[in-house]
């Protein structure tokens, strides 16, 4: 939500969050139809996130706003060349870099959405969300329609450390949940070695589904269900 969500560690013991997604899993693949397409829906592949609003979270409020290159551009390259985040992610270096990740999901069509994530006003965090069944990554475990993957880091050393990565899971995967109907599951696959990460995920309520093998590292697949939000 990249390798799959950045960061160490979302939870405790650790500075970010999630792992960014392997190289391999990067590319968009060539499965799914454009919007606008027979079998398409109208309102895109991911149903709008930047109409999705905010979540009411016990840190405050928290939106996910598509990201704006002219923008946001030089607080994201920041955030890749801290080097918590660059062992993960793979994309510190020059602006460049960075430019050329977003505008590969920018101009695609619309299956990735990179976006900031607002908490209480204040941008804070990087995330991806992107269609999980229409990516490389379906090719390693038994994707649903509508899957819905994420990807995150959390920019700032004083937002890291202290549970705030789950608080912002479940906020996102909530959104997901919220906004896309046609969406069973919320999935992410965080390395399996980090297991802050893991802990952190579990604690948003997401559940370990099963070990995976991607090209570039052994992952845990954790899954957030809608048909288990009743019970968390």
């Amino acid at each position: 939500m990249p390798p799959t969500e950045p960061g160490r560690s979302l939870g405790s013991d650790g500075p970010l969050g999630l792992q960014a997604p392997p190289p391999e899993c990067r590319a968009a693949s060539d499965d799914g139809p454009p919007p606008g397409s027979p079998g398409a829906p109208a309102d895109g592949l991911l149903d709008n996130p930047a109409g999705w609003g905010a979540a009411d979270t016990p840190a405050g409020p928290f939106a996910l706003v598509p990201v704006r290159p002219d923008r946001d551009l030089d607080r994201i390259v920041g955030w890749m060349n801290d080097p918590a985040v660059a062992a993960f992610w793979e994309l510190a270096g020059p602006p460049e870099t960075t430019a050329a990740h977003l505008r590969e999901q920018l101009d695609g069509d619309g299956r990735s959405v990179p976006c900031l994530g607002v908490l209480a006003g204040v941008p804070m965090s990087y995330w991806e969300i992107y269609r999980a069944d229409l990516d490389p990554l379906a090719r390693h475990y038994a994707a649903r329609p509508h899957d819905t993957g994420i990807h995150l880091l959390i920019g700032g050393s004083g937002d890291r450390g202290r549970g705030l990565g789950s608080t912002l899971l479940r906020a996102t995967a909530d959104l997901v949940l919220d906004h896309r109907p046609r969406c069973t599951r919320v999935v992410a696959e965080p390395d399996l070695r980090n297991t802050a990460s893991v802990a952190a995920f579990l604690s948003a309520g997401f559940h370990y589904a099963e070990e995976i093998e991607l090209p570039s590292k052994r992952a845990a697949l954790m899954v957030r269900d809608r048909a288990r939000r009743h019970l968390l």
